[in-house]
C-alpha cells in the first residue's frame, strides 16, 4: 500500500487515468498550488490529486453576491467546501501529472495535465495556502472475463459514437482502437455523456471487468435513447472542456 501526500485540486468533474485535463487556474489557492508545482525539477513529475466535488463549488462564492468583476471570491483553501472536506469530496480520485504549467502575465495559469493513477483520499489538510491530502494508490485488477468484455464494449462504444455523431463516420473510429481492458474501460468512462455520479461510480469500480459490465449496460441504454433524438455533434475523445477552478 503506497500512501503519498499531494496537493489536492477539487473539480466538478471526474478525472480518469489517461484523460487529458486542461485547467484555467485563476483562484489564489490554486495559483499558489501551481507556483509550488513549478518548484519541482523539470525531470520530475508535477503531480497533484484531483477529486470530484460531492457538496460544494469548484469556484468559491463571492464575498457579496456571485463572482463578478466587482467582487472577489472568499479566501482560504476550504472556501466553498464547508468545514469538513472529507464530506465535500468523493473519496476516490485520480492523480494528475502536469506536463505544462504556464503562468500568464496576469498571474493566472494555463495547465495541461493527464490522469495517471486512481487514489483514495485518507485525510485532507487545510492548514496551508492550498489543500493537500494523504492519498492511497488503488490497485488495478482485471477481474473475470475482462478481455471478452472489452471486445463487446468496444463494439457497443462504436455504435454509441456513430449515433452521437448523427451516423457520420468519425476519424477516430476508422483507426485502430485500443483493446487492453483497462484502457478501454477508462476511455469509455471518460467519453460517455454521463452525469458526475455515474462517472464517479465507474471510477470507483473494483476492477476492469466490473467497470466494463457497467459501461456495457450504460452504452446500450444511451444508444437506445440516441436513436430517438436528432443528430448531435461528435464529442472529443481525448479532451474534455477546460475546467475553471
Amino acid at each position: 500500500m503506497t500512501i503519498v501526500r499531494l496537493p489536492l485540486f477539487p473539480l466538478s468533474s471526474v478525472l480518469f487515468p489517461g484523460l487529458v485535463l486542461p485547467l484555467n487556474v485563476f483562484e489564489e489557492r490554486y495559483r499558489a498550488m501551481m507556483r509550488e508545482l513549478l518548484k519541482t525539477p523539470e525531470d520530475a513529475p508535477r503531480r497533484f490529486a484531483v477529486v470530484a466535488i460531492r457538496d460544494g463549488h469548484e469556484v468559491a462564492p463571492a464575498a457579496q453576491g456571485m463572482p463578478g468583476s466587482a467582487t472577489q471570491p472568499r479566501r482560504g483553501p476550504l472556501a466553498g467546501f464547508g468545514a469538513d472536506p472529507l464530506k465535500a469530496f468523493h473519496s476516490v480520485g485520480c492523480i494528475a501529472d502536469a506536463a505544462t504549467v504556464r503562468e500568464r502575465p496576469d498571474g493566472t495559469f494555463e495547465v495541461l495535465a493527464t490522469g495517471t493513477t486512481r487514489v483514495r483520499v485518507r485525510s485532507v489538510d487545510a492548514s496551508g495556502p492550498f489543500l493537500t491530502a494523504e492519498v492511497e494508490e488503488l490497485p488495478e485488477e482485471r477481474g473475470e472475463e475482462a478481455d471478452a468484455l472489452a471486445e463487446v464494449v468496444l463494439r457497443a462504444f462504436q455504435q454509441y459514437q456513430k449515433r452521437l455523431a448523427g451516423a457520420r463516420e468519425l476519424s477516430v473510429l476508422s483507426g485502430e482502437l485500443p483493446n487492453e481492458p483497462g484502457v478501454v474501460s477508462y476511455l469509455v468512462a471518460a467519453t460517455m455523456m454521463l452525469d458526475t455520479p455515474s462517472k464517479q461510480r465507474l471510477l470507483q469500480a473494483p476492477d476492469f471487468a466490473s467497470r466494463l459490465r457497467d459501461e456495457l449496460r450504460l452504452l446500450r441504454v444511451e444508444t437506445a435513447i440516441l436513436r430517438s433524438l436528432p443528430s448531435l455533434p461528435a464529442s472529443d475523445l481525448t479532451r474534455g472542456p477546460t475546467s475553471l477552478n
